[in-house]
């Protein structure tokens, strides 16, 4: 059977988000004419230094110093292995924000659509929200000057909303029902980034947490979200590591200590320079005995596979879902004196029974990166027989139960790729964000009628898109340039009618919102709950 051209795209789509996530999420280290180049004395000579100031000044062209630098240091560490890298200072504060749990704006999730900034939530404590800007907001002008109609994009929104805390900001917006521009004066703040996406009970005893990385904050979010599922009677737990590139390790093992006894195994760390390091949980957890399952597949990496891991080796829960990344190191980051840093590979990690799950590195670092896509073209993401394991690399978790390294954590449980009412229109529709932003303009215009459910609650159950709403969604693509295919409309309508129910949620009551509505057709959650019968 003839796959359609979505399948080719979709795991290279989700490779990009994938380096982005690891790039921004690594697991760190705990605490931080002819003529001759001249040639110094053999104790002190350096080639590097020689090289840049001959080039300096020899070349035929005036160059940038510091880029040339810059450059130098970014081609020298991608020899070492994928994972060390040189960030610029430009760069290093955005890279750092999501770990660090926040940023200084003022606090508001929004989209560009038809060119035009909309505000698709305002973060509840935030400066936004405190002086009245409301979802569904357009804003038009930031101090005085036309955001609209300029093919603006999201970097130089962000340029222009985001700066240092008590400094303030004009947004003028235009609002549904008003026929004036409202101003706001804002006064930028502290704004939390949140690593936990979602807690809620997905049956009367299961409790559900879903972590999108581990920074600085997500030990607290979990615990804070934890207690309010056991207050409603959680017996069970699914952790959902999917798409979760990584983060700090210290935050991957204390999550992992509330799960297992004092002084059983989380990890070691060891390095030519760096002696073993072990980590063990030292004390008493909140979740030591009931069900336990948790969700990885290709985008869970590093402080992931070690919370994964761990709790496989201990044979603590239950891993369902497909193969993990396998990112096996552990960097160290030094910031230098120009505001710019180096992240630097120290050390392997190694789960309890002693596997190294880094997955082989020969120099190519695109290679590397677009396994995840030789594994879709192996077959590995619909059939566990194809996952590609060594008895060489063979160990056994506690109970004696065999388990691989080499190459991610391996699940107990494998839930293929769900390929099942996938289209060409489909993907046409998906991939040029026509899902998501008829989703927007049917919530921005319902959304009185939307919010008169009270809950996203009563929403998922009583909410359905029906053959109207989904007649205007394919009149919308037409419009936008994807022509009406009713045959395959028909095939992927269950997977449509999903993703547009989920994505108006969102736009109302966020994540709440949305994962509850999504998630009734995510077979590897429904694969988790049948373990946990």
């Amino acid at each position: 059977m003839n796959r359609p051209k979505f399948y080719i795209y979709l795991p290279i789509f989700f490779a990009l988000i994938l380096v982005l996530g690891i790039f921004i999420g690594s697991t760190f280290a705990p605490g931080a004419g002819s003529s001759a180049i001249a040639v110094s004395g053999a104790n002190s000579y350096n080639k590097v230094d020689e090289i840049l100031k001959y080039i300096q000044h020899e070349y035929v062209d005036t160059i940038n110093d510091k880029k040339l630098v810059e450059s130098t240091i970014t081609s020298m560490l991608q020899t070492l292995d994928p994972h060390s890298s040189y960030i610029s200072a430009d760069e290093l504060a955005a890279n750092n924000e999501p770990l660090q749990g926040n940023f200084e704006g003022i606090g508001v999730e929004f989209n560009i659509v038809d060119d035009t900034i909309r505000v698709i939530d305002a973060i509840v404590g935030g400066p936004a929200e405190a002086v009245g800007m409301e979802a569904g907001d357009r804003i038009v002008k930031v101090d005085g000057k036309p955001v609209a109609g300029i093919q603006i994009s999201n970097k130089q929104v962000m340029e222009r909303l985001k700066g240092e805390g008590g400094t303030k900001v004009k947004v003028s917006v235009l609002r549904r029902g008003k026929s004036k521009l409202l101003d706001f004066t804002i006064t930028r703040g502290t704004i939390p980034i949140y690593s936990v996406d979602v807690a809620y009970m997905v049956t009367p005893t299961t409790g559900y947490i879903k972590i999108a990385r581990f920074a600085a904050t997500t030990y607290n979010e979990y615990m804070e979200a934890f207690e309010k599922l056991k207050a409603k009677g959680m017996q069970n737990l699914v952790i959902d590591l999917r798409g979760n590139g990584g983060g700090y390790l210290n935050t991957a093992t204390s999550i992992a200590d509330e799960f297992l006894d004092a002084g059983k195994g989380i990890l070691y760390t060891q390095g030519k320079a760096r002696p073993r390091k072990d980590y063990k949980a030292s004390r008493k957890g909140s979740f030591e005995t009931g069900k336990l399952v948790v969700l990885i597949d290709d985008g869970s990496a590093s402080a992931s596979e070690i919370l994964a891991g761990a709790l496989q080796d201990n044979d603590r829960a239950t891993i369902v879902g497909r193969r993990s990344f396998g990112k096996g190191l552990v960097q160290e980051q030094s910031e230098f004196s120009d505001g710019s840093a180096m992240r630097l590979t120290i050390a392997r990690y190694y789960t309890p029974s002693g596997r190294c799950i880094q997955k082989p590195y020969n120099g190519d670092i695109e290679a590397y990166y677009s396994e995840e896509y030789d594994r879709y073209k192996s077959g590995e993401l619909e059939n566990a027989d194809s996952i590609k394991v060594a008895d060489s690399l063979k160990y056994r978790t506690l109970s004696g139960r065999i388990v691989y390294g080499g190459g991610g954590i391996t699940p107990d449980v494998f839930v293929p790729l769900d390929t099942s009412g996938r289209s060409h229109y489909l993907s046409e529709v998906l991939f040029n964000g026509l899902v998501n932003d008829f989703a927007f303009a049917y919530a921005d215009k319902e959304r009185l009628k939307l919010k008169g459910y009270k809950t996203a609650e009563n929403y998922g159950k009583l909410f359905n898109v029906d053959a109207n709403i989904l007649e205007q969604f394919a009149a919308y693509a037409e419009k936008n340039g994807v022509k009406r295919n009713e045959q395959q409309i028909k095939q992927s309508e269950t997977i449509l009618k999903n993703q547009l129910k989920a994505l108006i949620a969102r736009n109302i009551w966020n994540n709440e919102g949305f994962y509850p509505v999504f998630q009734a057709q995510d077979n590897v959650l429904k694969k988790a709950l049948e373990v946990l019968k």
